[in-house]
């Protein structure tokens, strides 16, 4: 007779309740799959397929959870009886394998229940700004945003310009633009904050390095039932859009600025030839930043969020440093360097994503625990 390997792993009772709960929540959604009235209703319908997906992982994981426990209760059983030497072996190394698998389990199940971001499936609004550099931080400011035109177009979004103000060298002054996909909000939030890059620019004849600064700021966008304007409160001039320079590119008075005036929030669209559709586009800006100041009144981690988004274009501010001559990026938030610049700028994000994501949850996870 064996005596069984003690073990110290056993699922916290609060965390298993959880889980009972979220696996009949997943059986409710598929129920409510297979009846007509959500069927015939598409918004229902949608809301319900999305909870379904959402909780899929999480019950996929906890019912191998239990498998892996029988599992190992069932090795330990056996082990009791068991002389033959060979088994004794099979049978300690399987328990020692489930009581490790169990751990991992246990410990992706608890970050799965960690509530996520309520605006992590929104589409999302960028604006960008050219800071400290002149012409060249403008240069880096186009360049940031090809790069995430690039990323939307990876991961199978709409990307819309909404106003871009370009600047006399061929730069991007300032921006804004919506990226339209399911999760669009979980990804750009990672990319709020200053960029700073370091590199040679084209007039630089002395070979010096330059260091330049482009401020991202990421919105969630947001339905207009979701935040209340009154009409009243908006001042609205329209005038004619202008380009490089300030020469005017159009014959009537298509460009739009809208004020809130409680809040002094001003936003200005020009990129349209129509004034209706530049109208529509500065109303969803405003929608976003009116939505974000509030989320920032209601929850105080998000007090100023907007602002520190933007930082003050300071070079010594940074979440992410481009090195040109060293082909490397480091994101300055997790400590994690790359030295993939062309395929970075190029739109591939998800290796900063994936760990500012996994930081993210680490985060979140301690202030539950």
């Amino acid at each position: 007779m064996q005596k069984v390997p003690e073990s110290s792993h056993r699922m916290d009772d609060q965390v298993r309740e959880k889980l009972t709960q979220v696996e009949k929540a997943f059986e409710d959604t598929l129920a409510k799959l297979t009846d007509n009235q959500i069927l015939s209703n598409q918004d229902r319908y949608r809301e319900v397929t999305q909870r379904h997906a959402e909780l899929k992982p999480i019950v996929g994981a906890y019912r191998r959870y239990l498998e892996a426990e029988t599992e190992k209760a069932e090795a330990a059983e056996l082990l009791t009886d068991e002389d033959d030497a060979d088994m004794v072996a099979y049978l300690s190394g399987l328990a020692s394998d489930l009581s490790t698998e169990l751990e991992e389990l246990e410990a992706s199940l608890r970050v799965m229940l960690v509530p996520k971001d309520p605006d992590d499936d929104k589409d999302v609004i960028v604006e960008i700004r050219s800071a400290a550099g002149g012409d060249e931080a403008a240069l880096w400011a186009d360049d940031l945003h090809r790069m995430y035109e690039r990323f939307a177009e990876r991961m199978g979004w709409k990307f819309e310009t909404i106003n871009a103000s370009v600047s006399d060298g061929g730069g991007l002054k300032e921006g804004t633009f919506s990226i339209k996909g399911h999760g669009a909000y979980a990804r750009f939030k990672f990319e709020a904050g200053p960029h700073r890059v370091q590199r040679v620019p084209n007039t630089e004849s002395q070979g010096r390095i330059h260091t330049s600064m482009a401020t991202v700021a990421v919105l969630p966008e947001v339905e207009a039932v979701e935040v209340e304007i009154h009409e009243n409160d908006l001042e609205i001039d329209t005038f004619r859009a202008t380009g490089p320079g300030g020469q005017s590119v159009n014959t009537t008075d298509s460009a739009v600025r809208i004020t809130h005036k409680p809040t002094g929030i001003v936003v200005t669209c020009q990129d349209e030839k129509s004034q209706l559709q530049n109208k529509v586009k500065a109303m969803r800006v405003l929608r976003a930043r009116l939505y974000q100041a509030q989320m920032a009144e209601q929850l105080g981690e998000r007090a100023s969020a907007r602002k520190s988004q933007i930082g003050t274009g300071d070079r010594s501010e940074k979440i992410r440093t481009y090195n040109f001559k060293e082909n490397r990026v480091t994101d300055h938030r997790i400590g994690l360097t790359l030295h993939s610049l062309s395929d970075i700028l190029a739109g591939d994000l998800d290796r900063f994503h994936e760990a500012l994501m996994t930081n993210e949850a680490a985060e979140r996870l301690a202030e539950v625990e």
